[in-house]
């Protein structure tokens, strides 16, 4: 099975982003979290996702906030699917992420969950993976059940 690498801007972020990891863990996706800023460690991020489809990762979640251009960065230099994560935080709590992140240009896609949208990031992220991984399919199937509304 492909991993998942999670990127988050900062260190700062890994409350704001266990629900990713916690998600990960429950479907037994092998995942790797990573912080590493678009800014401060541009080099490290390029090499990173540009390595990462020989690495054995398969989807990309990249969270950061403010300029957020941590899933950008990582979209210019991979061909995975990336998942922007925009973080609240700042004078507009995670809407100037949100901008930043879902603002692309073509030939750079992002999908973008909502602010602090850790858990359906992951879910994002199993969903491509379980294209091709008949066993995730029906994990997911089976938590899509659970998660169905019961009939009083």
């Amino acid at each position: 099975m492909l991993k998942v690498a999670v990127l988050m801007g900062s260190a700062n972020d890994a409350e704001k982003m266990a629900p990713a990891r916690e998600t990960l863990e429950k479907f037994g996706v092998e995942h790797e979290v990573w912080a590493m800023s678009a800014h401060r460690n541009a080099e490290a991020v390029r090499e990173f996702v540009g390595g990462a489809r020989d690495n054995g990762f398969g989807v990309v979640i990249a969270a950061a906030g403010m300029a957020a251009h941590l899933a950008g960065a990582c979209a210019a230099n991979t061909t995975l699917p990336v998942i922007g994560v925009p973080v609240s935080g700042g004078a507009l709590d995670g809407v100037d992420a949100l901008y930043s992140t879902v603002q692309m240009p073509p030939g750079m896609p992002v999908a973008t969950v909502a602010i602090n949208g850790a858990q359906n990031a992951a879910l994002l992220a199993i969903q491509i993976l379980a294209v091709t991984d008949e066993g995730l399919a029906k994990k997911l199937a089976e938590a899509r059940t659970e998660w169905k509304p019961k009939q009083l």
